[in-house]
């Protein structure tokens, strides 16, 4: 059987000296291969135990936890009452979240970051971070009605 290629949190955790367990390599996988679904402990509990069912909700939790303080993944509080997780981004995003339906959609836009180094600077500051949450429901109209006549 062939080496099994190590995710890249993997692979982080590894080169900060991190001593990396089977289990912790499952769940960095799964947070990596869940990442842009924003999951939250129990759904990343739910994607680990399939893969290893010795793994613990309490090992998840450690798990996350660890990774957190490592800076390796960021943790969101998208007003649903869970902490939701995704690995530290290339580049930077913001996120609209549906409350409907809960899902989180990631973005990137220019003008929206001019204009917030320029309020900074405004104010006296150099921005040195942000994190931007936008929180809508759908347009009915361009969904329901748009074959209305």
């Amino acid at each position: 059987m062939a080496e099994e290629r190590h995710s890249a949190l993997a692979e982080m955790c590894i080169a900060k000296g991190m001593r990396m367990t089977e289990q912790r390599r499952v769940i960095a996988t799964v947070i990596e291969q869940a990442s842009e679904e924003h999951p939250d402990v129990e759904e990343l509990y739910r994607r680990s135990v399939a893969i290893d069912p010795g793994i613990s909700i309490s090992t998840v939790y450690r798990t996350v936890k660890l990774f957190e303080d490592a800076g390796m993944i960021e943790r969101h509080d998208f007003r649903d009452g869970r902490s939701r997780y995704e690995t530290v981004p290339d580049e930077h995003h913001d996120h609209l979240i549906d409350l409907r339906s809960g899902q989180v959609i990631e973005f990137r836009n220019e003008e929206i970051e001019a204009l917030q180094e320029f309020i900074a600077k405004k104010l006296g500051y150099k921005l040195v971070d942000h994190r931007l949450e936008l929180y809508g429901v759908p347009l009915e109209a361009s969904k329901e009605n748009k074959g209305d006549g």
